[in-house]
């Protein structure tokens, strides 16, 4: 039997330990794929000014190095100024040199050691574990701060094939103190099911960005779920 195969323990000892031990559930807002500085900054500010949001991740792709790193000068004061953790996607090298409160790595990014040693014993290390439960036991082992499983629900932000279970984070959080991000096609309405099951965060994007109200309606939106 591999790690992947393992049985979950019973539902109700993962809510009893979650209860007990683990802060109540936060919001983890990721950046749209494309954004314009300086216009997206001011966006940022409305979407934190929403409510509680623990941390913002800046995930650009296919871009050069220095579009990154004005976006990170645009962007970090606004996390600064709000209390919120500022996590670079991908680039260990960029987020050591903008001064970002840490990384998210995904499979292919690099190893968690090699990150910490260029960035610190302060930085948040977080690392994609799809629907993997051996993936997220070795990033665990390698000392990442999270452990990011989806995606949970269809999702055009970042297309994926994998599709864990809502169980999967209620066997995380019993094995492990390490908190763990359910990622993927997440909106106010079916996140209940992810936070009942014991996400620590659940990581947003679409609800957000594309929230009919703008971006603070959005990031509001989630309040119930959340107990704010």
């Amino acid at each position: 039997m591999t790690e992947d195969e393992l049985v979950p323990l019973p539902t109700d000892f993962a809510t009893r330990f979650q209860q007990e031990s683990r802060p109540a559930c936060q919001l983890y807002v990721v950046s749209p794929p494309r954004i314009e500085i300086p216009a997206f900054a001011e966006s940022l500010k409305a979407a934190l000014d929403g409510g509680p949001v623990a941390a913002f991740q800046l995930r650009l792709k296919d871009v050069g190095d220095d579009e990154v790193l004005r976006a990170c000068a645009a962007l970090l004061p606004v996390c600064q100024a709000a209390d919120v953790a500022f996590i670079l996607n991908d680039r260990v090298d960029l987020a050591k040199q903008a001064g970002a409160d840490g990384v998210h790595l995904g499979q292919s990014d690099g190893s968690i050691a090699e990150a910490r040693a260029l960035l610190g014993r302060e930085a948040q290390i977080g690392r994609t574990c799809h629907d993997s439960r051996h993936l997220a036991m070795e990033a665990g082992e390698a000392g990442a701060d999270y452990v990011a499983f989806g995606a949970f629900y269809e999702t055009t932000t970042k297309p994926s094939h994998y599709r864990p279970t809502p169980d999967i984070l209620g066997w995380w959080t019993t094995l492990s103190q390490v908190p763990c991000v359910a990622i993927g096609g997440i909106f106010a309405y079916n996140a209940a099911p992810l936070v009942a099951a014991g996400a620590d965060f659940i990581a947003v994007v679409r609800a957000v960005w594309d929230h009919e109200g703008g971006p603070g309606a959005g990031v509001a939106s989630f309040g119930e779920v959340l107990g704010w």
